[in-house]
């Protein structure tokens, strides 16, 4: 939202908020922006929303300052997840039940230096039927095994009919 300064402003009439908070009422634009310049302050358009817009006199300068800031927090809100707040992203390492050993090493490495650089993993293990369950389960648990020293497991293992998964956090 970008923010409507004294001259910027084109309604013929605002709701007026004083310097210290204090509810003014209803006043026209020229008689607000009179009362900005005797003030030594700026006349701020808070939202346009609504009519008259609401507007409050801000110490001259402050009013750009806070909008700047307001964008950059928003701009650095978007590299981030779709969640708000500055969650991290768990990164996922998808695994088979019947794995090769070179390829669960692989994994392994992965895992361990994401836990060490202090980001946690999601484990994840794909099973086609009942079958395989058991022997995803087996995966995992072996997986925590070689990872008690560098991670800690949030919940337990997880199991559904499409296989089973865990959460490992850094130590």
């Amino acid at each position: 939202m970008a923010v409507l300064i004294n001259q910027q402003i084109r309604a013929s009439e605002v709701v007026l908020t004083g310097l210290r908070g204090e509810n003014i009422g209803i006043v026209s634009r020229s008689e607000a922006l009179a009362m900005a310049r005797s003030a030594g302050a700026d006349l701020v358009c808070t939202s346009l929303m609504s009519s008259p817009p609401p507007c409050s006199l801000m110490a001259k300068g402050k009013a750009k300052a806070a909008a700047q800031k307001e964008s950059a927090a928003r701009k650095g809100d978007a590299g981030r997840s779709a969640g708000r707040g500055s969650k991290e992203k768990v990164k996922e390492l998808r695994f088979t039940a019947h794995i090769e050993e070179h390829d669960y090493d692989t994994k392994l490495r992965q895992a361990d230096k994401l836990l060490r650089s202090g980001k946690p993993v999601q484990c994840v293990v794909k099973a086609s039927g009942a079958k395989e369950s058991a022997a995803a389960k087996a995966v995992l648990e072996r997986l925590l095994a070689d990872l008690k020293e560098v991670g800690v497991k949030e919940t337990g293992i997880q199991t559904s009919g499409k296989g089973s998964q865990v959460k490992v956090n850094p130590r």
